[in-house]
C-alpha cells in the first residue's frame, strides 16, 4: 500500500509545495485515466462516472481531494424564502447566501485565476448566488464566457430556486454547463406557501398559494428540461421539521420520475441572529439524528447527496474547508495568467492515490458485510482533513465526517460541525460539552490525536475516541473498528 500523500492531500489551510507535488507527479505510477477510473460504481454509466468523477458535490469519493469555489456575481432574486436573508455576513460562518464582497464578472476572473493558481484540488466553478444565477442571468452568463477561455477544463455549475431557469436551459446547454443545482423545498404550493411569502414572474409579484403553485410548475419545467438535454442535476431540499419533513418524501418521488441525479436534503439553518423570519419566529432546524432518519427513509428513492456542507456563495475549498478569505479582492493581483502546472501535477498525484483508496474500501467493505451480525450497527465519526484518511487532531477538527458500518457495508452518512476544542494548545470545558452535544448518536470517533483530557471526557459520555488507526484510509479503520467491536476476525481481510 502506498504511504500517505500528506503534500497533496493535507488540509487545504497548508500551502501546497509544488516542487514536492511535481517530482511526486513524475514518480511514475498509474496515469489518471486509469486510476480515476477504478473508482468507477459497477452501476453507473461511464460517461456520467467521468462527468462526476472530479466533482466534489456530485461524487461524495471526489470530495476527499477536488475543491469547488463559488463566485459571487448573482446578487438579484426572484423570490424570497423564510429561510434567507442575505443581507447577513460573518467571515466565519458558513450557510448558502451568505457572502464577505460582491464581485463583477471581471472580478470574478481574476480570482478564479488566482485560487486556480493555488489550490491545485480545483475541479469545479459554480455561481450560487448570493441572489439566483437563472434570475441574474447577464452576469452568470459573462462570467463563465470570460473565465471558460482561461481554464477551459473547469467544470461549471449554477445553483439556482427554478422560477428563470426554464429560460435558459438551451443557453445553459450550449456553455456546456453540465451540473445544475435546483433548490426544491415542495410540490404542494399549499405547503410551498408556508415556505415562500412572494416570487417575482412575468414583471410582478405574486403571494401565497398561487406564488408557490408557479414556482412548483417552472421548477418542475426546469427539471425535465435538463435531464432532456443530459444535463445532471441535484436537487436541494431543505428539511424544516412540521412544515415539510413529511413532505420531502413526495419531493424524492417526484424528481427521481423527472430524472434528478441526486437529492440532496438539507437542514434548516434558523438562528434569530441572522435575521430570517424562520430565525426571528423560532422554528427549529432538525437534530443531527432527524435528518439521518429522514435520510435513511428516503434510501431507495432518488439518489441521495449525503457529505454536502451547505456551502457559502463566496466559499473556496474543499468541502468542509473555507479559504475564502485569503482570496478577498484587496489581495487579488490587478493582472493575472493561468498557470496549469499545479492542478496537472496534483491530479496526477491524486490519481495514483485514489486507485490505492479504492481497493482498500473496496476490501474493508467487502469483509464488514461478510462479517457483519445481524443487528450490528457502528455509527463512526472521523477527524479528516481531506485525502480520506484518518489524519486530523480531535481538538483542530471543525467537523467530524460520520461513517455508519453495518451489514450493507461501509457508508458515508453525513457530517457534524463543531467549534474547535484546542484554542491555542488549551481547551475549553463548554466547547468540548458542544463538541459532545454533536456527536449524539455516535458511538466512536477516530482522530489522529487526542489528549486524555477529551478522551476521558468524551467516555464519560458515553463515547469511544481513539488515535488507533492514525493516518489510516478511513474504511480501513473503520473495518478494522468493526471486527474489534462485534469480535469479528476481519482485521486481516482489510489490512
Amino acid at each position: 500500500m502506498n504511504q500517505p500523500l500528506m503534500i497533496s492531500l493535507d488540509s487545504l489551510a497548508q500551502p501546497i509545495d509544488f516542487a514536492a507535488l511535481e517530482a511526486a507527479a513524475k514518480s511514475g505510477g498509474c496515469a489518471s485515466s486509469s486510476c480515476g477510473s477504478s473508482a468507477k460504481p459497477d452501476d453507473m454509466d461511464a460517461d456520467v462516472w467521468e462527468r462526476i468523477k472530479d466533482h466534489p458535490c456530485y461524487s461524495e469519493e471526489a470530495h476527499h481531494y477536488f475543491a469547488r469555489m463559488h463566485v459571487a456575481v448573482a446578487p438579484a432574486c426572484n423570490i424570497q424564502c423564510h429561510y434567507c436573508n442575505r443581507k447577513y455576513d460573518c467571515a466565519n460562518e458558513s450557510r448558502p447566501g451568505v457572502v464577505s464582497e460582491k464581485l463583477t464578472p471581471d472580478q470574478a476572473r481574476r480570482k478564479v485565476i488566482a485560487v486556480a493558481n493555488e489550490v491545485p484540488q480545483l475541479s469545479v466553478l459554480g455561481i450560487a448566488g448570493p441572489g439566483d444565477a437563472c434570475y441574474d442571468w447577464n452576469k452568470t452568463r459573462a462570467t463563465f464566457d470570460e473565465i471558460s477561455k482561461d481554464i477551459p477544463d473547469i467544470k461549471l455549475c449554477i445553483s439556482t430556486n427554478g422560477l428563470a431557469l426554464p429560460d435558459h436551459v438551451d443557453e445553459l446547454a450550449a456553455m456546456n454547463v453540465d451540473h445544475v443545482t435546483i433548490t426544491i423545498n415542495m410540490v404542494d404550493p399549499e405547503i410551498g406557501a408556508k415556505i415562500y411569502p412572494w416570487i417575482f414572474y412575468q414583471h410582478r409579484r405574486w403571494h401565497g398559494v398561487e406564488a408557490a403553485r408557479i414556482l412548483h410548475e417552472r421548477q418542475m419545467l426546469g427539471l425535465e428540461m435538463l435531464t432532456a438535454r443530459g444535463i445532471l442535476t441535484k436537487i436541494n431540499s431543505v428539511m424544516i421539521p412540521g412544515v415539510n419533513d413529511e413532505h420531502l418524501i413526495e419531493v424524492n418521488r417526484w424528481v427521481k420520475a423527472r430524472g434528478a441525479f441526486l437529492h440532496n436534503v438539507m437542514p434548516l439553518i434558523s438562528d434569530p441572529a441572522h435575521g430570517t423570519h424562520y430565525g426571528l419566529t423560532g422554528q427549529r432546524g432538525p437534530t443531527a439524528m432527524e435528518l439521518k432518519a429522514l435520510q435513511d427513509r428516503l434510501e431507495g428513492g432518488a439518489k441521495l447527496m449525503r457529505h454536502c456542507r451547505q456551502c457559502r456563495a463566496d466559499a473556496v475549498g474543499l468541502l468542509g474547508e473555507d479559504r475564502g478569505q485569503e482570496f478577498t479582492l484587496d489581495q487579488l493581483p490587478e493582472a493575472v495568467a493561468y498557470d496549469p502546472a499545479k492542478r496537472a501535477a496534483y491530479r496526477e498525484v491524486v490519481a495514483r492515490e485514489r486507485g490505492d483508496h479504492v481497493a482498500a474500501k473496496q476490501s474493508a467493505v467487502a469483509a464488514v458485510k461478510d462479517s457483519a451480525q445481524e443487528g450490528g450497527t457502528l455509527l463512526v465519526a472521523v477527524a479528516t482533513k481531506g485525502g480520506g484518511r484518518v489524519n486530523e487532531h480531535f481538538g483542530h477538527a471543525r467537523e467530524f465526517q460520520v461513517y455508519e458500518a453495518s451489514a450493507k457495508g461501509i457508508v458515508f452518512v453525513g457530517h457534524r460541525k463543531v467549534d474547535n476544542y484546542c484554542m491555542g494548545g488549551f481547551g475549553e470545558d463548554a466547547t468540548l460539552d458542544g463538541v459532545i452535544a454533536a456527536l449524539e448518536g455516535i458511538a466512536v470517533v477516530l482522530c489522529a490525536k487526542i489528549g486524555d483530557c477529551p478522551q476521558d471526557m468524551l467516555t464519560a459520555a458515553g463515547i469511544t475516541a481513539t488515535d488507533r488507526y492514525a493516518l489510516d484510509y478511513i474504511e480501513t479503520a473503520i473495518g478494522a473498528l468493526y471486527a474489534a467491536t462485534f469480535g469479528r476476525a476481519i482485521e486481516q481481510a482489510v489490512a
